[in-house]
């Protein structure tokens, strides 16, 4: 067992928007968390990465055998979680190849070698269909919808986290890249390394084998199930469950 959710109660700006979720991951799994607009899903990403903006009212969050809710922001980070945004912030100054590179030495302690590392990096960016160029380019800054969220699954594939949390990664993606992205975050999920996708679209489905699909609704979730219950959810909305 890697993350273990019992009961989390949230808050926003004293507005309860998780309202006892519960939800386990083990090693090696990937787990889809759907919903309609509002239920909760960013909240809970936010909240497992320690977001200050959100307050957690009840509840407990293992991770790794650890309370994950008394550590630090950049503590969870150093435990391997990481978070890809719905919507990537731009960094003037600090290019992609610099940021990726001081992350990581931050996460291991340990001194990055600077051959290998670019080269794994150039080899993540071929995967991607990204050009070399955007190694020297300032993080997200001019990047394109797409381009943004392609620098975030790179940063995953490079850091290597037992947890990766991904927020509506396809949202800005064509089809292709929608491919070439859930490719990589299926490379990624091994014995040791966990996902927890979060999104809209069961299209995704086409490209990664989720270990189960969770809906997630009025703070709560509502449903688990298997590629069968995101087509149900295709076909009939979420107004099926109360």
């Amino acid at each position: 067992m890697l993350l273990n959710i019992k009961n989390l109660v949230a808050t926003v700006e004293d507005t309860e928007i998780l309202k006892g979720v519960d939800l386990t991951v083990g090693l090696g799994e990937v787990h889809v968390i759907m919903g309609p607009n509002g239920a909760g899903k960013s909240t809970l990403a936010n909240v497992l990465m320690g977001h200050p903006k959100y307050q957690v009212k009840d509840g407990a969050v293992e991770f790794n055998g650890e309370d994950l809710l008394d550590m630090d922001v950049d503590e969870r980070a150093k435990k391997g979680i990481f978070m890809s945004f719905q919507h990537p912030q731009e960094i003037p100054g600090v290019a992609l190849a610099n940021f990726i590179r001081t992350a990581k030495r931050e996460i291991t302690e340990q001194k990055v070698n600077l051959l290998e590392f670019s080269k794994e990096l150039v080899s993540k960016l071929n995967q991607l269909n990204m050009k070399q160029e955007y190694m020297d380019r300032s993080l997200n800054q001019g990047f394109s919808g797409g381009e943004k969220k392609k620098s975030e699954i790179v940063q995953m594939a490079m850091l290597k986290p037992k947890l990766a949390i991904l927020d509506e990664t396809d949202s800005g993606l064509d089809i292709d890249a929608i491919k070439v992205v859930y490719e990589e975050i299926q490379n990624m999920a091994q014995k040791d390394n966990s996902i927890i996708l979060i999104t809209h679209y069961s299209r995704i489905l086409d490209f990664v084998k989720p270990d189960a699909i969770h809906v997630l609704k009025d703070g709560k979730i509502v449903a688990t199930g298997d590629r069968s219950l995101a087509d149900r959810i295709e076909a009939e909305g979420y107004d099926i469950f109360n």
